[in-house]
């Protein structure tokens, strides 16, 4: 697809694979299964109008026996060198996380872009990977 700009509001709805590449995660002391980890991740992205994106995106958590916030920042990369950069904030609890897109910026066909979206984990048997369901509402001027 070419790099085409449209002025407006699309939702972009994707299934997403992620995996850490340079992830640190340091226990805390003295404090029973708290836990801070950062690092940068990878994944991608395939969209339902047929389309695919990388994503690399630095994570960080603060979690306690598993559970707790998550944020980081996300650049989805398009096959034709569009992309969509956002912050997600949102939390682990019971083994599954969920959280909230904000779009910063884009290029080509996101050039400017803003917006917001969502993430949430979904079922999967891969180890070490992380399978999600993710939607962006993309507003382009």
């Amino acid at each position: 697809m070419p790099a085409t700009a449209l002025a407006g509001e699309q939702v972009l709805e994707f299934k997403l694979v992620t995996k850490p590449m340079d992830l640190k995660v340091t226990e805390v002391a003295n404090v029973d299964g708290q836990t801070v980890m950062s690092g940068k991740m990878f994944g991608v992205a395939f969209f339902k109008d047929g389309r695919v994106a990388v994503k690399d995106f630095v994570h960080s958590a603060d979690l306690i026996k598993g559970s707790g916030p998550i944020y980081g920042y996300s650049t989805y990369t398009f096959d034709d060198g569009s992309s969509i950069t956002a912050r997600y904030a949102g939390a682990i609890k019971d083994g599954r996380a969920k959280g909230e897109y904000t779009i910063l910026s884009g290029t080509g066909a996101y050039a400017n872009a803003t917006g917001t979206g969502g993430f949430e984990s979904a079922q999967a048997g891969f180890k070490g990977a992380g399978l999600y369901d993710g939607r962006f509402i993309v507003k382009t001027p």
